[in-house]
């Protein structure tokens, strides 16, 4: 069998024809590239939340979090496996997304607060330095689903574009075979 793709030019081959299938997988992995991103700084908010302690910011960590696993759930609801889009579940995910950025900007409402407060404010000393890294963090997680947000936005388009890509093998023994006759004449 000559001509059939081997090793690395077959994963990516095998990559596209399977986004060409379920092109929605590519904003569901923004969505999760967010949540993993949060999750994985949790404890800079965590600490944050400790040390400031304003009202709403425990309860804007916890939406977040919420939110996030919720979104995923709701995502893998609005597109369903070979059936068109669920349109209340894609609302749902959209209404999840909003209060997530919500949760967010929120949060470093707070912390502005507590910084720039005229009685006690807090000041970001080489022991609290998660602070500005918890503000740095929830600007990223937000622009992250932002560009999830574009790329659902986006699916249409790119999904028509994924569809134009080849990814045809070509096998040689196959081009020579000609027309088979299947009539059952002799």
């Amino acid at each position: 069998m000559a001509n059939q793709p081997k090793g690395f030019s077959e994963f990516i081959r095998k990559r596209i024809v399977a986004l060409k299938r379920k092109p929605q997988t590519i904003a569901l992995i923004a969505f999760a590239l967010a949540f993993i991103y949060y999750s994985l700084n949790l404890t800079k908010i965590s600490d944050t939340t400790a040390y400031i302690n304003l009202p709403g910011m425990g309860l804007a960590g916890f939406a977040t979090m919420l939110f996030s696993i919720l979104m995923m759930v709701a995502f893998t609801n609005a597109f369903p496996h070979r059936k068109k889009v669920n349109i209340p579940m894609l609302a749902l995910l959209l209404v999840m997304v909003a209060i997530v950025i919500y949760a967010g900007i929120f949060y470093q409402g707070r912390i502005t607060e507590a910084l720039t407060r005229e009685v006690n404010p807090i000041t970001v000393t080489d022991d609290k330095t998660y602070i500005n890294a918890a503000m740095a963090m929830l600007s990223v997680h937000r622009i992250i689903l932002i560009i999830g947000v574009a790329l659902l936005a986006l699916l249409p388009v790119y999904s028509k574009a994924l569809r134009k890509i080849n990814t045809n093998v070509d096998i040689a023994e196959n081009q020579g075979m000609g027309q088979i006759d299947i009539s059952g004449e002799d």
